[in-house]
């Protein structure tokens, strides 16, 4: 597994979006990761040493797979530039159709009066 850079990452991420536009879909998963082996972690933590976790981010388009990491402290600027090209490339997707909540408010008000019923005298 090849590892870019944040940039080259976010620049391949944005071609591939731009290649599916028409067809197809683009992948993104995010996970936690120390990219160190298990018995590394064991030994670390039997040290007493704090581990750094990082966050993997992979890409895929079905024919082709790019992966960064990225830490703590660029955490912010990825994820700020990361939400400028989903914005910019979910131009495909549909907008959902909304009802009216007035009209349905209304509609329950008018049940809920109807359905009701007046209390008989005694």
């Amino acid at each position: 597994m090849v590892l870019l850079q944040l940039d080259p990452f976010l620049n391949e991420l944005t071609s591939m979006f731009e290649k599916s536009k028409e067809k197809g879909s683009v992948w993104v998963t995010l996970k936690r990761s120390s990219l160190k082996s298990k018995l590394q972690k064991r030994k670390l933590s039997a040290a007493g040493e704090s581990i750094e976790y990082r966050c993997l981010i992979r890409a895929t388009d079905a024919k082709k797979t790019i992966s960064t990491s990225v830490g703590a402290k660029d955490h912010q600027r990825f994820q700020a530039s990361y939400a400028t090209i989903l914005k910019a490339h979910m131009t495909a997707l549909k907008k959902r159709e909304r009802k009216d909540r007035k009209k349905t408010t209304e509609a329950d008000k008018k049940e809920s009066t109807s359905t009701t019923t007046k209390p008989k005298k005694l």
